[in-house]
């Protein structure tokens, strides 16, 4: 055999005993890997199956059930009513409402037949969220037969749970569509068709708690129409004049069936309007005309629709009312109920109206008139009336039924004494109990004295009369005082921060002034409340953002808590959560507010670069 012949014979041979034992020792391990991989595979296939038992069964937390994708659809098929809650986990009106939520549970349980009551994580069921339209939080639905039925209305245990039984009722039927949507390629069209209408501005958190719809009026009064917007619901109401915004919350219904009305309604007899003066309750505005031909009553009419958000406007054509109010055709007569009228002050104030007198003059006159020397400050009229400063408020028991009346009188006849020394201050009294919150701000809820007193001037300080028996004497050295600048503010204030050398300045009451006042920075503020979701969703937007800008000399960026602290300028204006400002150095007075951009690092960036100064751009040298 040749040599190399034989050496591949070598090599084959090799080749085929390593072959032979590779195959014995596959042979050998064979069964155990086989069966390791089969139990591997048993196991996920288990635990799959254990991930879909969990999510197809249905658990209940403090009597709420928790439904998902997974098992929504078995659980509701053969349910003839559910009632049903999406939320979102950091969505703070859902832990708010998470009680209530609870209680109207165990209710319907109870009922008879029992109603289903469950709760639906909507970050995490999206497939539902979507579904079924959702787009803020909370939202409340009941499912009719496996069809939706919208809840619009108030968040509290006794309407939902109403609401809830009256839908379960086997002759219920879902009532006509009365609320339109509105887009930016549908807005113009629907508002400028609309004679009168309320639209609904709203974002995601700030949703209606509650709002009904006027089923007996004409249509265009039927009509709640919604469209993005950033901030707490506003509402617009007619074209015809300028867009009013409704206080919130407030009986809707109610407010636009009055405003479709006309601006002014006619009293007809004198016992109509002494009946306004004996148990009136506001100021009283008559225009007295000639008849609806009067060009006087036409410009009357003109300048009530532009103020019928804030008064009540009257006018008559009766010779006999005319007589009574001791004027000739022509003429506006403001004037106070008996209980407001005081010898310090006149019993009317009359304006003479002609064809070309201008609106403008109207409105002064009446905005004038419309306070008595010393009325009475209340929850309801508090927006309007009383918004200006400085505003010298008493408080106490204030009562004007007839047991307490004689009472209430005594008090506030102390008050008029000071106040006809005072014309450039607003004086009020308030009823201590309606204005409780405001008392125990002032420090003055365990003051011991059946009358308290104190200035809330225009910067938004607030000042507290030392608790003392009241007279006139003491209320006329507390307003002097103020006067002179000898009063220190009352300011509430969480307690100053032992350590606040984070990247985000904590700010309280106490150092509003000292941080975001501070002439020599310019300081970015965040105005926030615990509760708000978007605020804790900004949280760490916000903490990256101060982060980024630590390094630059002058500039500050701080947050406050709005709920728990006095903002002591009226500069910064806080009407939802989160709210900016910019406070740029040197110019305190005209903060700049964010607005219109979106709360993310590049959009706050952009907003900080734009307005700060050169001095604040100049980064601290290492």
């Amino acid at each position: 055999m040749r040599p190399r012949k034989a050496c591949l014979l070598v090599l084959l041979f090799a080749l085929a005993q390593l072959l032979a034992v590779a195959s014995a020792g596959e042979a050998d391990e064979d069964p155990s890997v086989t069966e390791n991989a089969i139990e591997d595979e048993e196991e996920e296939e288990e635990d799959e199956d254990d991930e879909e038992e969990d999510d197809l069964e249905v658990k209940e937390e403090n009597g709420v059930l928790v439904l998902n994708d997974a098992n929504f659809d078995n659980f509701v098929a053969d349910k003839d009513t559910v009632l049903l809650e999406f939320y979102a986990p950091w969505c703070g009106h859902c832990k708010q409402f998470a009680p209530e939520y609870e209680k109207i549970a165990k209710v319907l349980k109870e009922n008879d037949p029992p109603i289903a009551v469950a709760k639906i994580d909507a970050t995490s069921a999206s497939m539902l969220a979507s579904r079924f339209d959702v787009s803020g939080y909370p939202t409340i639905k009941i499912l009719k037969k496996g069809q939706a039925v919208d809840y619009e209305g108030s968040r509290t245990q006794e309407e939902i749970v109403a609401k809830v039984k009256e839908v379960s009722q086997p002759n219920w039927t879902p009532p006509p569509e009365a609320t339109l949507v509105l887009t930016k390629d549908n807005f113009d069209d629907v508002v400028n068709d609309a004679d009168i209408i309320l639209v609904e501005f709203y974002a995601p958190c700030f949703l209606l708690a509650g709002v009904g719809t006027a089923r007996s009026s004409p249509p265009s009064t039927r009509r709640r129409l919604r469209s993005s917007a950033s901030a707490r619901p506003r509402f617009p109401w007619q074209k015809s004049t300028p867009q009013q915004k409704l206080t919130w919350p407030r009986g809707i219904v109610d407010y636009m069936i009055e405003q479709s009305g006309p601006p002014s309604k006619e009293v007809p007899t004198l016992k109509q309007v002494q009946e306004f003066l004996k148990d009136g309750d506001d100021v009283i505005i008559i225009g007295v005309f000639k008849g609806e031909s009067d060009p006087a009553y036409q410009q009357y009419q003109d300048a009530a629709n532009n103020l019928r958000e804030d008064y009540k406007f009257h006018h008559t054509f009766s010779t006999e009312i005319a007589k009574f109010l001791k004027v000739s055709p022509g003429k506006l007569v403001v004037m106070q109920p008996e209980k407001f009228q005081s010898k310090y002050e006149p019993r009317t104030n009359v304006l003479d109206i002609q064809g070309s007198t201008e609106g403008s003059a109207i409105k002064d006159h009446v905005v004038k008139h419309a306070l008595p020397l010393v009325g009475h400050r209340k929850t309801s009229n508090d927006a309007k009336r009383y918004t200006k400063r400085p505003l010298v408020v008493v408080y106490y028991g204030v009562d004007f039924s007839f047991d307490y009346r004689a009472a209430t009188q005594f008090w506030r006849s102390k008050v008029l004494e000071v106040a006809k020394d005072f014309p450039e201050y607003t004086f009020a009294i308030a009823d201590e109990e309606d204005y409780a919150s405001e008392v125990k701000d002032l420090g003055l809820s365990e003051s011991g004295e059946d009358v308290n007193a104190a200035i809330l001037d225009e910067s938004g300080k607030k000042f507290a009369m030392e608790p003392e028996e009241f007279d006139s004497d003491v209320l006329r050295e507390f307003v002097t005082a103020f006067k002179k600048g000898k009063l220190k503010p009352v300011i509430k204030s969480q307690p100053v921060p032992k350590n606040n050398k984070g990247p985000v300045q904590v700010v309280v009451g106490k150092t509003f002034d000292s941080i975001v006042m501070d002439p020599k920075k310019d300081v970015l503020i965040e105005f926030y409340a615990p509760w708000c979701g978007h605020c804790k969703q900004l949280e760490p937007i916000y903490t990256s953002l101060a982060k980024k800008y630590k390094s630059h000399k002058g500039l500050v960026i701080a947050k406050m808590d709005a709920t728990a602290n006095d903002i002591t300028s009226d500069r910064y204006k806080v009407d939802g959560f989160p709210t900016i400002y910019f406070a740029p150095r040197g110019d305190k007075k005209n903060p700049i507010k964010f607005e219109g951009g979106d709360r993310d690092l590049e959009h706050l960036s952009t907003f900080i670069d734009e307005h700060t100064t050169a001095q604040s751009r100049t980064k601290e040298e290492l």
